[in-house]
């Protein structure tokens, strides 16, 4: 099965959820993707996921300088992007539960 157009909406809402709790950058939500499992995350899936964010009004950015090098652009959950997440979460979870239930009934056939 390709899981990648499952995971593109999964992805989002995790996004979200890691700007949720502190303001950061692109590598390293990168970083924390790749932490929690999701290997094949790379900074080019990444970017083009919090340009349509962006877009639609769930994260505002900021550049700030960089102890490294050039400014970089830190991103920040507006309203409807903490509203969003809220949603996402509540949705997943009825998902998660109704996709449980099914291959369980499945393991007791």
């Amino acid at each position: 099965m390709d899981k990648s157009q499952m995971m593109k909406g999964i992805l989002e809402g995790c996004i979200l959820k890691i700007i949720d709790k502190s303001e950061t950058y692109g590598y390293e939500i990168v970083e924390q993707l790749q932490r929690y499992g999701f290997a094949d995350v790379k900074e080019g899936t990444l970017y083009p996921l919090l340009l349509r964010l962006e877009k639609k009004g769930l994260i505002a950015a900021t550049f700030k300088p960089s102890p490294l090098g050039p400014k970089r652009k830190y991103y920040n959950l507006t309203e409807p992007g903490k509203e969003y997440v809220a949603g996402f979460y509540e949705v997943w979870n009825e998902v998660k539960q109704t996709v449980e239930e099914i291959f369980s009934e499945e393991a007791e056939r």
